[in-house]
């Protein structure tokens, strides 16, 4: 079943570029750490103590479970386009954003990886510009995409700052 499309959210002739899906585990093992581990430790308070004590890993559980579920639908639907004055990121399944950052207004991208994402090859490029609220970044690119895509955006903001 097709999902519906909204007129603001699609742009008609983008070519969108697909992250990896090398970020699918990063997610998922950080979810498991975070939530997932937890939820099996308190697993023994919950048998000593009884009863009411079994909501706190029966809920921790249950969230890791639906976030495990979620997370591959959440990565799938991310993507960006360079187009020749913007750079556009979407990304959401339910709750869908679309993004557009003019090259001229960025000020710097930076390339962040933290280490479970260096083990899998991958990285995010974090678009920084004059509006403090704007989430302009791409997570889950190859490393070579990463760093051809911060030299391009770089090169671009510069052009376009400089007016040429």
């Amino acid at each position: 079943m097709p999902t519906p499309t909204s007129p603001a959210l699609d742009i008609e002739g983008v070519q969108w570029r697909p992250i990896s899906l090398r970020l699918i585990p990063v997610r998922q093992i950080s979810v498991g750490i975070f939530l997932g581990l937890p939820g099996l430790v308190t697993i023994w308070p919950a048998i000593v103590v009884g009863s009411a004590m079994w909501l706190l890993p029966i809920g921790l559980l249950a969230l890791t479970a639906w976030l495990l579920w979620l997370i591959p639908r959440q990565v799938r639907a991310i993507g960006y386009a360079e187009l020749e004055d913007d750079l556009l990121i979407r990304r959401g399944v339910m709750f869908r954003s679309l993004v557009v950052v003019p090259y001229g207004r960025m000020q710097y991208v930076d390339v962040e990886a933290g280490p479970i994402a260096r083990k899998m090859k991958i990285a995010a490029v974090q678009l920084h510009t004059a509006s403090a609220g704007s989430d302009a970044s791409i997570p889950g690119l190859a490393e070579e995409e990463a760093a051809r895509l911060r030299d391009q955006l770089t090169a671009r903001g510069e052009a376009r700052l400089a007016g040429l």
